[in-house]
């Protein structure tokens, strides 16, 4: 998403215009721009202050992409940057995690926290709030087939289950203790065998038409390993380089071309930076 931020002489939040969603509201005590940029005001001792805010979406909501967090990541790094950085970036992940709050009942860091600081980052508490940013290969591409559904967050949340099999537990904390040692050595195949949710994909993966074969071909085409992007519906694959990420974009496209859904498709490196001034 993109954010244009004025400070204002009067008091108040104000959202002033919103491109690419007519879903979403100019309330703003139900936004999550003016929400989590509140909740840092307040944080701040500043709770008066005024900001103008007019929004470009870019995510689309219930893509499974983090639009939530994208908006909300956007504008405590904004208001941030204006109020000449009070709060390191790290810091402001507590604050966008309010308007992840308003968007799905649960104020979740997964999304605003690479939304905010780049690259891949590890949740370790959250109670006190430890978030560790994690070294990865350079090499690695990221895939997104995004097909033209839509998936409520607070709709899939519901449908996990609120207990798990401890032999399920023990598949998945051993998948993501491999992944993260996989990305730290830059240990690709590490990485690939690592790619595999046992707890959430099973239940949301039948929400998504053609998840499984996506995940077949990906991989038969180069792909490491593909899994559910957030609640859904998009699908991610991670590839060694570029050229094998190109190459199962076309998977993807071919495949939801037979499917006969619409689909959109990005490739791109793993962005290090996270939210940023653009002018």
């Amino acid at each position: 998403d993109e954010l244009i931020i004025r400070k204002t002489s009067g008091p108040g939040l104000t959202i002033t215009e919103i491109h690419g969603s007519d879903e979403l509201s100019k309330d703003a005590d139900q936004n999550v721009v003016t929400v989590a940029t509140q909740s840092m005001l307040n944080a701040l001792g500043k709770p008066g202050l005024g900001f103008e805010f007019e929004l470009t979406k870019k995510v689309k909501p219930g893509s499974g992409l983090g639009s939530s967090a994208s908006s909300s990541a956007a504008a405590v790094f904004g208001v941030n940057r204006l109020l000449d950085e009070p709060f390191t970036k790290k810091e402001l992940v507590q604050f966008a995690m309010e308007g992840e709050k308003l968007a799905s009942g649960v104020p979740h860091a997964d999304n605003v926290a690479p939304s905010l600081l780049g690259g891949f980052t590890f949740i370790r508490s959250y109670n006190p709030l430890d978030v560790l940013q994690l070294d990865y290969p350079q090499e690695l591409c990221a895939t997104v087939v995004h097909p033209q559904i839509e998936i409520k967050t607070s709709d899939a949340k519901r449908m996990l289950k609120q207990q798990i099999e401890l032999r399920d537990a023990i598949v998945q904390w051993g998948n993501l203790g491999g992944l993260i040692h996989g990305l730290s050595k830059g240990d690709f195949d590490l990485i690939g065998r690592s790619l595999n949710d046992v707890i959430a994909e099973p239940i949301r993966g039948i929400l998504i038409p053609g998840f499984q074969e996506a995940k077949v071909r990906s991989k038969q085409n180069g792909a490491l390993g593909c899994s559910i992007s957030g609640s859904g519906p998009s699908i991610f694959a991670l590839s060694r380089g570029m050229k094998k990420a190109q190459t199962v974009a076309e998977t993807f496209r071919s495949l939801f071309e037979e499917i006969g859904l619409e689909s959109y498709v990005h490739v791109s490196p793993i962005n290090p930076k996270g939210a940023e001034v653009l002018k």
